[in-house]
């Protein structure tokens, strides 16, 4: 009788551990990394000279406030995301002390004086969705970015994509982005 061996075949792992860090090199330099994605703000220019106080009139602040219920007041009452554009333009373009020729606003007492002096004010509740204050933030952007396209239209005869680098800095002269985020508090 014939005496088999029943040995298993063994594979040589050495080089194992060489091709898995080669791989892991290789999908290393070929993937790309995705930018993270932010919203674009110019920051104010740090105070030089205390006190950095700058007096306003009450007037001219449009109060937004975001719940914890993700609720969106203005002005203490309670509205509708789709109807925060319009307020914030119709606020912002108000032409309230009638010098503004290039407004289009109702000169109502309760809105600003004029677009160089409307401050939009932000404030949040430390438990609001960082989705809604995005959200507010995008309707607010919107109403700056239509009341600078009709300006560009009606007074510089351009749309907002042919402006030059100067013309820009005019539009946004006439309608600066003026918003003041208050610093949440957290328990």
């Amino acid at each position: 009788m014939r005496n088999f061996r029943r040995d298993t075949p063994t594979v040589n792992a050495g080089s194992m551990a060489d091709i898995a860090f080669l791989l892991l090199i290789f999908f290393l330099v070929t993937t790309t990394i995705s930018a993270d994605k932010g919203m674009l703000r110019k920051l104010p220019a740090e105070c030089d000279a205390p006190p950095c106080i700058v007096d306003f009139n009450k007037r001219n602040v449009f109060r937004i406030f975001i719940n914890r219920n993700d609720e969106i007041m203005v002005e203490d009452e309670i509205i509708n995301i789709g109807d925060l554009k319009d307020l914030a333009k119709a606020f912002i373009d108000n032409n309230g002390e009638n010098v503004c020729d290039y407004c289009n606003g109702e000169q109502l007492i309760t809105s600003s004086d004029k677009p160089s002096e409307a401050v939009i004010f932000l404030k949040h509740d430390a438990l609001t969705n960082y989705g809604a204050f995005i959200l507010v933030q995008d309707e607010i952007s919107k109403a700056y970015y239509d009341l600078r396209s009709n300006y560009a239209k009606k007074v510089l005869n351009k749309s907002s994509e042919e402006l030059t680098k100067k013309e820009l800095q005019v539009v946004k002269k006439a309608y600066p982005f003026i918003l003041s985020e208050v610093k949440v508090e957290r328990n």
